[in-house]
């Protein structure tokens, strides 16, 4: 059996390998993406502007006059002291979208000035296109979409799913012997760097098995959450329902209530549901004609520390109560569900959760590393065995041939 088993992980590492070191880094750096963006692209973040009130959705108002093709689709309501208004905006048509060469904008907040915007995920190592590329690349590969399809999300869904199975036969294989266990978690530093990089991979391995599986699985949840994960959970605790799926797809949708429909509408409810931290802000899902309406401090709106900030949703063509997630509240599969974006990002415990996931980020790389170059050892040794074989049975046969 444990060849068996020794052979399944060295050809599920091979397939995950260059996946998951791409991923490791880039998840090490977007555990820091708003800070890390906002030093690259100051013009995105920061304003200088006094400390009277500001309406945002004036601002939001000011911008779709003067842009009557564009909706935001994204607003903060509240902002930290001299920080810039950050939108995402989408095409109000699907004529105008193929011509849309930006979908994120930082606005001036009392002079609603445009004072930079971008395609956020656009395949560029530029200044300001860095970050979101990073991003991007860690969950999806940048794979196209395939008939609709996001190819890339699905694919890395299922990198994540051998990903989590591979831990089991990972740990199986790293216990060869009972009565030598603790071989298993040790590191020989100065007996040579080919048996140190087998322990970095194994021992290595073993240390930090658990987060390494908590790893696997909630990226699983993110990229898989519709088709696997949610399905899974439900047939074992029922789900609240997801107004995504509730929802009917309707490309291009207008909604019938504004946002300040919607905000009073959310106030009364966030009044029944005990929601006690101010709204942070608002989107609409244009495809769904639905809006989310989020509750949280300015600068918080990850949601670190514990299982993330409340949320509201409401039709936009009604204004019925559509859905709502309330961390803590639900079933256990609702609960469990709202755990999977704070223990992936590591904001489930704050920062230093966020420094444990950029340190897992660049063990993951470094595991990655350290198994091709423990394959790549043995099958060199293996071509030299067949070389030598080689060499062998022609000299014996030139030497049969002499005598012959």
């Amino acid at each position: 059996m444990r060849p068996l088993l020794v052979l399944l992980h060295r050809w599920l590492g091979l397939f995950m390998a260059v996946f998951l070191f791409i991923s490791g880094l880039t998840g090490a750096l977007i555990s820091w993406d708003h800070e890390l963006d906002a030093w690259l692209n100051p013009a995105l973040y920061e304003a200088e502007w006094q400390s009277e009130a500001y309406d945002a959705l004036e601002s939001a108002r000011h911008f779709e006059a003067a842009n009557p093709d564009l909706m935001v689709t994204w607003l903060p309501l509240s902002l930290e002291e001299n920080e810039a208004l950050n939108l995402f905006v989408a095409a109000r048509s699907e004529e105008f979208d193929e011509k849309l060469d930006y979908n994120q904008l930082a606005l001036h907040p009392q002079t609603h000035e445009v004072q930079a915007k971008r395609m956020w995920g656009e395949i560029s190592l530029d200044r300001e296109n860095l970050l979101p590329f990073l991003y991007k690349l860690h969950y999806s590969m940048h794979l196209p979409d395939i008939g609709g399809i996001e190819a890339g999300i699905l694919f890395m869904g299922i990198v994540g799913i051998v990903w989590f199975l591979d831990c089991f036969i990972a740990l199986a294989i790293s216990f060869p012997s009972k009565r030598n266990w603790r071989k298993s978690f040790r590191f020989r530093w100065s007996k040579g760097k080919h048996k140190l990089n087998f322990d970095l991979h194994r021992s290595g391995g073993v240390w930090l098995w658990l987060l390494l599986l908590v790893l696997a699985f909630t990226s699983i949840s993110m990229n898989l959450e519709h088709q696997v994960v949610r399905p899974l959970v439900n047939a074992v605790s029922p789900l609240s329902a997801d107004p995504f799926e509730t929802n009917p797809f309707q490309p291009y949708s207008k909604p019938d209530l504004v946002r300040a429909d919607i905000l009073k509408l959310a106030e009364q409810e966030a009044l029944r549901q005990g929601i006690d931290q101010p709204p942070g802000g608002i989107f609409y899902a244009r495809d769904f004609n639905l809006y989310g309406v989020g509750y949280f401090e300015p600068g918080n709106s990850h949601g670190d520390g514990g299982l993330g900030n409340p949320w509201l949703y409401f039709s936009g063509k009604t204004g019925e109560l559509a859905g709502k997630v309330i961390p803590g509240e639900g079933s256990f599969g609702d609960i469990f569900l709202q755990a999977q974006f704070p223990l992936h990002s590591g904001r489930i415990i704050g920062v230093p959760g966020r420094i444990l996931l950029s340190f897992l980020g660049l063990a993951v790389a470094a595991l990655s590393v350290t198994g091709i170059v423990i394959w790549a050892r043995k099958r060199r040794s293996v071509l030299l065995r067949k070389s030598s074989k080689s060499q062998v049975v022609l000299s014996e046969t030139s030497a049969s041939d002499v005598l012959g």
